[in-house]
């Protein structure tokens, strides 16, 4: 039962279809659009891809759509033809900014669902730095990418230890 679920996701959802290609992607939209890149992740390991490609593809790919995302904001007009992402989001994105430092809020900025998504996109409303952009959206993607990658590879390998 557990395997025949697995062998769906695997094998069914539209990003994994196309491999690292797919990953390339995922990872890139999710720095705009909340799409998760764990399923996809977790079903290229499940699948024996290289978890060092895994990491290479997906960081890649996460700093590029954090510069789309940036160029979104930075270009109004662009901006006001894609305004799916409610106000309100924008709204706690800035105060959370404000509170606690654009640095670090562009860094944990990944983690957190969709506010994390919109705040790339209000940098580039907001004009911020590119340099202190790069820094902080690079690293933070970075360390994302790391964690899911190790967690997901050691879980994967964890279950199927014990499934054995």
């Amino acid at each position: 039962m557990l395997g025949d679920i697995i062998n769906a996701i695997i094998h069914d959802t539209l990003f994994i279809k196309y491999g690292l290609l797919g990953l390339f992607f995922n990872g890139m939209f999710s720095s705009f659009i909340p799409i998760p890149t764990e399923v996809t992740i977790s079903a290229l390991l499940l699948d024996g891809v290289n978890p060092i490609d895994v990491f290479l593809v997906l960081t890649t790919s996460s700093i590029i759509g954090g510069y789309v995302a940036y160029y979104i904001g930075y270009n109004g007009r662009l901006l006001r033809k894609l305004r799916k992402t409610p106000e309100k989001y924008q709204q706690k994105s800035m105060s959370m900014m404000s509170k606690y430092g654009w640095i670090t809020i562009i860094f944990f900025s990944p983690w957190i669902p969709i506010i994390g998504d919109v705040v790339s996109i209000v940098a580039g409303t907001k004009r911020y730095s590119i340099i202190k952009y790069t820094i902080a959206m690079a690293t933070g993607k970075t360390v994302k990418a790391v964690a899911i990658v190790f967690l997901s590879y050691n879980f994967i390998n964890w279950l199927t230890s014990i499934l054995h």
